[in-house]
């Protein structure tokens, strides 16, 4: 009798370390939770990709919202069209998050980008998508205006998850953030142990950033080791958390490289996977081991400190101060995609409604 291997994503999932699907796509996320995935990610750039890549799933949905609300604008039909996803991803996760009482089975929705300047803006935002579902979790950047956004959200019973986040510094000052929202939502009356945030780090996009000023700069690195930048930066973040037991999980995104998985498996925190590099991880020849508490070797260290101050402002726990997160080049690239992607996705839904 021949027996089947249980695939490397539900082998992850057996060594008791969670992971996410990161996609707009409902049916991939069903594929995912079959396998042992436990919430979900969303954002206008996912939403746009997912439009583009499933015409015929997402289309027939944005014409039956331009035909019941003819007077709405684009904007309103995007975030509606949005909405019609989100609420479709988050029943796919609702056995998980009844399953185990609200602690899992959540999809991230974001604010809208073009917010980023706001945290009064992103609050109210966050309060209209958090209402779409029992299970959602709100996204927002970890910038000193998002902390203080997502400190009143964690103050008002939203769960969140920090995003455009990719330093130590940045994981730090929003697990401060967090601390004081859920000194003040227990101050409240509501159950702060039941909010649970998140902080993400967009590791792969740490090493995006090197690579930028690596051939901007014309500086020689041994190939591979920038690479090692974002685990490396997740793992000392990591390290920190658990030596000072701060509130908040830390969840990996941003995916490059099976090492950006393989490298930063542990219990106690989440990677969110799109959907295109789980498939691939799912028929790795690397079986899932434990390997979040393995240092990174330090001769990488070494070289990457030398050669990037980049880096060290991404891996220092002082490496920045939270006015300088706006500024660091990883957030400015990113936030032009963000804001970009919510523009291509705005094109689209008034190609539907004004059609050439």
């Amino acid at each position: 009798m021949t027996t089947i291997a249980p695939s490397r994503m539900t082998q992850m999932t057996a060594l008791g370390a969670d992971w996410w699907n990161d996609s707009g796509v409902p049916a991939e996320l069903g594929e995912a939770v079959g396998l042992g995935a436990t919430g979900g990610t969303s954002n206008p750039v996912i939403v746009y990709q997912t439009v583009k890549a499933n015409p015929g799933l997402c289309l027939p949905a944005l014409d039956q919202l331009i035909a019941d609300f003819p007077h709405a604008t684009e904007d309103e039909l995007t975030w509606k069209l949005i909405a019609v996803l989100g609420r479709e991803s988050a029943k796919k996760l609702l056995p998980v998050f009844e399953a185990t009482k609200g602690a899992k089975g959540y999809l991230s929705m974001q604010v809208n980008p073009k917010y980023y300047p706001s945290a009064e803006h992103m609050v109210a935002h966050a309060t209209e998508l958090a209402a779409l579902a029992p299970n959602i979790a709100i996204k927002a950047p970890a910038t000193e205006t998002g902390i203080a956004a997502m400190e009143e959200m964690t103050a008002r019973g939203i769960r969140i998850n920090a995003t455009v986040s990719f330093s130590v510094a940045q994981a730090l000052a929003m697990a401060a953030g967090i601390e004081r929202g859920l000194k003040r939502a227990k101050s409240a009356g509501l159950n702060a142990d039941a909010i649970r945030p998140y902080i993400t780090l967009m590791i792969g996009r740490v090493d995006d950033q090197l690579r930028r000023v690596a051939e901007a700069q014309k500086i020689a690195v041994t190939p591979g080791t920038i690479d090692w930048a974002g685990i490396a930066v997740f793992k000392h973040a990591h390290r920190l958390f658990q030596a000072r037991g701060l509130p908040g999980t830390l969840l990996a995104a941003a995916y490059r490289h099976e090492g950006h998985w393989s490298q930063l498996i542990g219990r106690e925190v989440l990677q969110t996977i799109p959907y295109n590099w789980w498939t691939k991880f799912n028929t790795s020849a690397t079986a899932p081991a434990l390997t979040l508490d393995t240092p990174v070797d330090g001769a990488i260290l070494a070289e990457l400190r030398a050669k990037f101050p980049d880096f060290v402002r991404a891996h220092d726990e002082d490496g920045m101060k939270p006015a300088g997160f706006l500024r660091y080049g990883a957030t400015l690239h990113t936030l032009h995609q963000f804001l970009g992607g919510y523009a291509d996705l705005l094109a689209l839904v008034r190609g539907r409604m004004i059609p050439m």
